[in-house]
């Protein structure tokens, strides 16, 4: 088991072609593992851009085991780094799937997670919402769990996750601007009612009209926040230690929920 697990949230603006946020995938990579991070999390969308029209995000989709994920494997593997990532997943069925993947360092694809929560008219004219729960993976003795964007601001997204004994929430996100209250107030609010670390990977910049906020965030288990970015492109470097969560773990929350009365205010 490894005591502690350190991140790098990439905090980035989207670039116009596929290529040219792979080079920069490859670039912060490189950077993320020479400052110690052992796990890297882009934006949502991050290699094909976000707010772009559902003709170029149908056209840019991938199945979860195409060419974006040989290619990101391959940046792992050159660094030695774990990669979270956002791309749209192929659906053969109707509109791609907003999707996460989890790459650790050898290659291997851990974990797949299509967002379930859409938000608003340009989520939903671009995108099939998923259908599946998020499921959590173990990777160095941390058990990890993935969220997009819309997903954390549910308390059931988080909650299901730390009832799975999730350690740490890993969430590529899009949020625009006048939306600061996630990252101020509900990240570290999910992170303490459900005693777990939640790593928020925000873009910056700007896509047409559509503007994003910054402010990457990591909370830890009191719902303490140990870093958050700026307005500008960053990396965030942050260390996740298991004697803080295990320490934040001597009263938790779920022990202490009454289920039998929740079942009808659920549905």
């Amino acid at each position: 088991m490894q005591d502690t697990l350190t991140l790098a949230l990439w905090q980035s603006a989207y670039v116009p072609t596929t290529a040219e946020a792979l080079q920069r995938l490859n670039a912060t990579a490189a950077q993320a593992r020479a400052q110690g991070a052992d796990l890297l999390i882009t934006p949502e969308m991050a290699l094909t851009g976000y707010a772009i029209g559902a003709e170029r995000v149908a056209a840019r989709a991938e199945p979860h085991d195409g060419p974006l994920a040989h290619a990101v494997a391959t940046i792992a593997q050159c660094h030695g780094i774990a990669i979270v990532y956002g791309y749209p997943e192929h659906n053969p069925h109707g509109p791609p799937f907003n999707a996460a993947q989890a790459i650790v360092p050898d290659g291997q694809r851990l974990a797949n997670y299509r967002k379930t929560h859409r938000f608003g008219d340009l989520d939903r004219a671009q995108f099939s919402a998923g259908e599946t729960a998020s499921q959590v993976f173990n990777w160095r003795g941390w058990c990890l769990g993935l969220l997009i964007c819309y997903d954390v601001e549910f308390p059931e997204a988080v909650r299901g996750l730390a009832l799975q004994g999730a350690d740490a929430v890993l969430v590529p996100t899009a949020n625009m601007t006048g939306f600061d209250e996630v990252q101020n107030l509900l990240v570290p609010a999910r992170a303490c009612e459900n005693r777990v670390f939640v790593a928020y990977a925000n873009a910056c910049g700007s896509e047409g009209t559509v503007h994003y906020g910054g402010l990457s965030t990591v909370a830890d288990a009191r719902g303490t926040t140990l870093a958050q970015a700026e307005r500008e492109p960053d990396l965030l470097v942050v260390t996740l230690k298991h004697a803080a969560l295990q320490q934040a773990r001597q009263h938790t929350y779920l022990n202490d929920r009454r289920t039998d009365l929740y079942g009808p205010l659920t549905s």
